[in-house]
């Protein structure tokens, strides 16, 4: 048995848990997920929904971050009790050999004071502030969903040292492996008549205008307006369109297939979408505490792998930018996603659960 532990926060968290439960499952591992969220469909395994410990709000918080040791700890907060109480009833009577959290440092703290070996997945940015250095020192595993050579600067070696770097991991990533042996056995079977390159132009300047996916999770509050000036200002050269609020994995796939360039905030989720589609792409930061989505464009920009922005372009920038974009192509992505994270991902957390 193996617990996960799921933040509530955007779509991210649920997404990339989902998925790991479902490769575990596969290998005879039963996953329970922790959440104060609600059981996800398709959930393979248990499921145990936790009080919420900030909803509603206390008229008076004592200290929430005990002196700044914690996040978030708020004294006399009967959801905050209760959620603690439950994970530990759970662990008294399942036993886990392994509760990943993804993310929170006082579980990942209570889970390890009651025995239980821990593995916390990593977030970028900088997280050397005394709550995070506490969660990562005490883990017996890291789990990053990004590719080896691209750590934060800011953390120690020791952090290094316990690492696991399994790459982007995306619910495309099979759908987009499968498109991809697809094409390739297309290309071999076609001769050399100008069917390829005939793709190739209709997506370059002058052929009509091209396409612009805009992605933006539902985590952050979004840059409608801004949108719209953008649109504005490529208007006769790029449109701009947005998939489903509700699209499936292979409607996503056949969407980003579609865009010739990609605009996506930086959170880990998305952009390992767009990284197992392969496509070109904008990632542009939003605020986030700890500057984790600066840090994760600023990367790519300087690997080249995408075009990172720290902020979102005035309309005049636009046209430049999505040229930018273009040019560089998408072939770079396989740098930060082979689409093999999951099962990366599941060697690693079946090894550490596999020590007691």
């Amino acid at each position: 048995m193996i617990g996960y532990y799921v933040h509530h926060h955007g779509a991210g968290h649920v997404t990339r848990a989902a998925l790991l439960a479902e490769r575990l499952s596969r290998r005879g591992v039963t996953v329970t997920g922790l959440s104060s969220l609600p059981r996800p469909a398709g959930w393979a395994g248990p499921w145990l929904r936790l009080p919420h410990d900030a909803v509603p709000a206390p008229d008076e918080l004592a200290d929430p971050t005990a002196g700044g040791t914690l996040h978030w700890a708020p004294t006399g907060h009967d959801g905050h009790t209760g959620r603690m109480a439950a994970i530990a009833g759970w662990v008294a009577d399942e036993r886990p050999r392994l509760v990943v959290v993804d993310v929170s440092v006082e579980v990942a703290v209570f889970v390890r004071l009651m025995g239980v070996p821990v593995a916390v997945v990593a977030m970028r940015g900088d997280r050397t502030d005394a709550p995070h250095v506490l969660a990562y020192d005490l883990a017996d595993a890291l789990v990053a969903f990004w590719p080896e050579g691209v750590a934060s600067e800011s953390w120690p070696q020791r952090w290094l040292d316990k690492t696991a770097h399994v790459g982007a991991l995306s619910r495309l990533d099979e759908l987009a492996a499968a498109g991809a042996d697809a094409e390739t056995t297309a290309a071999q079977a076609i001769s050399d008549d100008g069917v390829a390159d005939s793709r190739v132009e209709a997506t370059e300047p002058g052929g009509g205008p091209r396409e612009v996916l805009l992605l933006w999770g539902r985590g952050g509050e979004g840059s409608g307006p801004d949108v719209e000036a953008a649109r504005a200002a490529t208007a006769g050269a790029w449109t701009w369109s947005r998939p489903p609020v509700h699209a499936t994995a292979a409607e996503l796939v056949d969407l980003l297939a579609q865009a010739d360039v990609v605009v996506v905030h930086g959170g880990q989720n998305a952009v390992a979408e767009v990284a197992a589609a392969r496509r070109p792409a904008v990632v542009v930061a939003e605020d986030r505490p700890f500057d984790e989505q600066v840090e994760t464009a600023t990367v790519l920009d300087r690997h080249g792998i995408a075009v990172g922005l720290t902020r979102w372009p005035e309309p005049t920038e636009w046209p430049a930018v999505l040229d930018r974009a273009a040019v560089l192509g998408g072939a770079g992505w396989a740098k930060w996603s082979d689409r093999g994270a999951a099962d990366r991902a599941a060697d690693v957390l079946t090894g550490l659960a596999g020590r007691r």
